[in-house]
């Protein structure tokens, strides 16, 4: 009879868990997770399904220049912007650690060493003196203590917080890593674009040298014109004046040049000095194809839509851990050692031999507002994370769909500034012999070299700019970083 109550009493407290866990489940509030939508087309405009992506191909591959190549190499291991991702991510790294050891159990040891005297009229004094009465043996005073043994803490995770928190992490520490991959995309991509541009800086200041020396000639053949009186002053001081511009522009070129060197300088973590550079043939640098693939390809191949993934991972398991912040914790602790008021009896048990264990469960009851702000918080964070997901996903393709068009209208602008180079520059020579048999006025021949050394500097821009646009296609299609 004794044994059916104390199951029966067992029971009622068994129920009544299972009740008040069940009310813990029913008070937690639940909200629907927002869903991304990365719907992309099955192909670029006027670009074919063909899977063959240049995103793939090392970056070391697609860049021909080996002086580039060095720049490249020498900022991918002294850039300053480059090394501090590197330690976010051992930061990162390390919260993945910390969150781990979470739901493991907590051993620590502990020594210790006591001495305490207590009033004869409080509680404990008068026990002492009691039993200095009834024994007839003094107690020791002052009362010394001595201790020494393990302990252990547990927090059992039941609701899987501790485990998802520590997902997170990791998810968290994965998004650093693919934002140190587009990290050095760009890094890459304004590394290229940086040296071409100075490439180019160095033809144009060859073209305005090359076009001071025909206008210095022509000047001399105007003066020689005008002590013949075949021609005037006026024309004497427009051709001085010409000159004295390009000569102008030439000394603003070199500055451009300083200051596109120390730019490169500054990218690969050194002090100002000479960029090693071969721009001759700049103009005839070929294009080669680049092949787009299909836009779904972005997904994987982008290392800023991956990072806004894994943000996105992390943001919905940070909600079950909002979530479980409501449910009761479950924790366990332990201990055991050796405990005496001398050290002699230290080693001696099982007298100095202590030991215990607890459990308990705790839970929120009352006010639990800061709770759910968190948990709201959480979830606001999660929409927050679809909407930089689809962002990252529309601005990645909408880069690719620009710098594919740019690159195609560049090529046609080329082709067509390239025969407007030739003519202009087969017509310097033609003008100057019609002006020395007086069949044309001088001003034609003045500009005529004008329009030839504006059409030479758009050709240059123009070749710069289908380089950068092909580096830029590189990028966007998230080549780069392998």
């Amino acid at each position: 009879m004794i044994k059916i109550k104390k199951t029966m009493k067992h029971g009622k407290l068994l129920l009544v868990l299972l009740t008040n866990i069940g009310l813990f489940y029913s008070c937690v509030p639940t909200k629907e997770l927002k869903q991304e939508n990365n719907k992309l087309p099955n192909h670029f405009a006027q670009q074919s399904t063909d899977t063959t992506n240049s995103a793939i191909i090392k970056w070391k591959d697609f860049f021909k220049d080996d002086n580039l190549i060095k720049l490249i190499d020498t900022a991918l291991v002294n850039n300053q912007e480059l090394n501090i991702m590197m330690q976010q991510i051992n930061v990162a790294q390390n919260e993945v650690k910390a969150r781990k050891g979470e739901y493991l159990p907590f051993i620590t040891y502990g020594v210790g060493a006591e001495i305490e005297k207590v009033g004869e009229y409080t509680r404990n004094g008068a026990v002492e003196k009691n039993l200095e009465v009834k024994e007839g043996k003094e107690f020791p005073e002052p009362l010394t203590d001595y201790s020494a043994g393990l302990f252990a803490t547990w927090e059992l995770d039941v609701w899987k917080k501790l485990r998802n928190s520590k997902k997170a992490a990791a998810l968290e520490y994965l998004s650093t890593i693919e934002g140190k991959n587009f990290m050095v995309t760009r890094l890459i991509s304004e590394i290229a674009d940086s040296y071409y541009e100075l490439l180019a800086l160095d033809n144009q200041l060859a073209f305005i040298e090359q076009n001071l020396e025909l206008q210095g000639n022509a000047l001399k053949m105007v003066r020689l014109q005008k002590e013949a009186a075949r021609a005037t002053e006026l024309a004497v001081k427009r051709f001085e004046a010409e000159v004295s511009k390009n000569q102008s522009h030439k000394f603003e070129v070199q500055q451009e040049i300083i200051e596109m060197e120390n730019k490169l300088n500054f990218l690969i973590g050194r002090q100002p000095q000479p960029i090693a550079r071969s721009s001759g043939g700049f103009i005839d640098t070929p294009m080669d194809t680049i092949y787009a693939g299909i836009p779904s390809q972005l997904l994987l191949n982008r290392p800023d839509i991956r990072q806004a993934e894994y943000e996105l991972e992390a943001a919905k398991f940070n909600i079950k851990v909002a979530r479980a912040n409501f449910y009761p914790s479950i924790g366990l602790k332990a201990g055991v050692g050796l405990q005496a008021f001398n050290p002699k009896y230290l080693t001696e048990t099982p007298e100095s031999l202590i030991y215990s264990a607890v459990g308990d469960i705790v839970g929120p009851l009352i006010n639990r507002n800061a709770i759910k702000a968190g948990y709201n918080t959480a979830n606001a964070k999660q929409i927050q994370a679809v909407y930089e997901y689809e962002k990252a996903i529309l601005s990645g393709y909408i880069e690719v769909v620009n710098q594919l068009s740019k690159m195609d209208n560049l090529k046609k602008s080329y082709e067509l500034k390239e025969n407007q180079v030739k003519a202009l520059t087969a017509s310097i020579d033609l003008s100057t012999r019609l002006f020395q048999s007086a069949r044309i006025e001088y001003i034609e021949v003045l500009l005529t070299q004008r329009e030839a050394l504006e059409s030479k500097m758009e050709l240059v821009e123009t070749k710069k700019d289908q380089l950068m646009a092909r580096v830029n296609v590189y990028q966007a299609l998230g080549g780069g970083w392998n």
